[in-house]
């Protein structure tokens, strides 16, 4: 392919720790930073409620990130500052209907979201507060809500994954996907978050005639279904299949699942297509919240450096930091050529969802 960087491969000494060794390295990390202003090491903060200063004991969070990603950043801030986290696990877009179904009467403090698509649903129906210029004073404007109603926390990258003994021609663009030579070799993930988010910002930028006859022409070409990116890849180093659409960073989770390299490898699009989309993780603190401050004190422990530097190193996802270093062997985020995309614009995931049920996908 015309790149400006060669496909990129999952070398082991790249790749993650195993889960247990992750974790503990993780929950090892000094705190040899403040987490946020008014935070003290073990001990709890305060919040403001009607008025009142309120001594902030625990916190209940709705988080559409995976445990594995999230829970030994969580338990750091734990011990770090004393207030005990509920954690509610699950799908973004099932929390984000749950949400909105419960409106100003959730218990949740903090939703953190794997993608935009569900913190734009949640931020429509007017449930997020304006956060304040002193949390995640460090993450780019382009990668925040406009009117600061919530934030982004990690980059997540569209590649597409493939085998290299398998597959010779590799796709330029995504409507190259539905040529011949890929019947019956592609993967993809219809009902996971980050696919239907893709197929928004699709749908945004071509039309949904467009996305319609995009995946009618996959469907037709024979495509495979699976449940996440993860098996995805797995299916690809299996032989089972021989290209896939996922994120860029499961390569490197399944090689640490598998405890070895895997038969894959991760690439992009052409620049501008809309296949290399940037997503991100963010989130999101709700105005029901008595709450708020100590909320905002945990977005600003998961937007610090040193956290960021876990996230690449240990995650193998992007810092959204400025001139933050990539996860090894992949590009800066401004060298990938991604497309144009305002990720504010990616609210309406029912329209993906129901495109999706309409073609016979989910």
């Amino acid at each position: 392919m015309d790149k400006e960087f060669a496909p990129i491969s999952s070398p082991m000494d790249n790749r993650k720790l195993p889960s247990s060794k992750r974790k503990s390295k993780l929950l090892g990390v000094v705190g040899a930073f403040a987490i946020a202003a008014g935070l003290l090491s073990g001990c709890s903060t305060s919040s403001q409620s009607n008025g009142q200063l309120e001594k902030v004991t625990d916190l209940t969070i709705y988080s559409g990130r995976s445990e594995e990603y999230i829970a030994p950043f969580l338990a750091q801030f734990e011990k770090e500052s004393g207030i005990k986290l509920n954690i509610r696990y699950g799908n973004s877009p099932e929390l984000a209907a749950q949400i909105l179904e419960e409106g100003e009467n959730s218990p949740a403090d903090l939703f953190i979201s794997q993608d935009a698509g569900s913190l734009g649903a949640v931020k429509q129906a007017g449930l997020f507060k304006e956060l304040p210029p002193n949390v995640a004073n460090e993450i780019p404007n382009q990668f925040i809500e406009p009117m600061r109603h919530w934030v982004g926390i990690t980059g997540r990258v569209r590649v597409f994954a493939y085998s290299p003994s398998k597959l010779k021609k590799l796709p330029k663009e995504i409507t190259d996907l539905s040529d011949p030579i890929y019947k019956g070799q592609l993967g993809i993930a219809p009902s996971n978050a980050s696919f239907q988010t893709f197929l928004t910002a699709l749908i945004n930028l071509k039309g949904e005639s467009f996305a319609e006859k995009w995946l009618r022409d996959l469907v037709a070409n024979d495509v495979k279904i699976y449940p996440k990116n993860s098996s995805i890849v797995e299916a690809i180093d299996r032989g089972e299949i021989s290209v896939g659409l996922v994120n860029h960073y499961y390569l490197w989770e399944v090689a640490e699942s598998l405890g070895r390299e895997v038969n894959a490898k991760i690439e992009f699009f052409q620049a501008g297509d809309i296949g290399n989309l940037i997503n991100v993780s963010g989130a999101g603190v709700f105005k029901s919240s008595k709450k708020q401050s100590a909320a905002e004190d945990l977005i600003n422990f998961l937007t610090s450096k040193p956290i960021q530097d876990k996230y690449v190193s240990e995650i193998h996802e992007y810092s959204l930091l400025a001139n933050s270093t990539p996860p090894a062997g992949l590009p800066r985020l401004s060298d990938i050529g991604a497309p144009s995309v305002d990720l504010n614009s990616l609210k309406n995931i029912q329209a993906a969802q129901d495109l999706l049920t309409k073609v016979g996908l989910l």
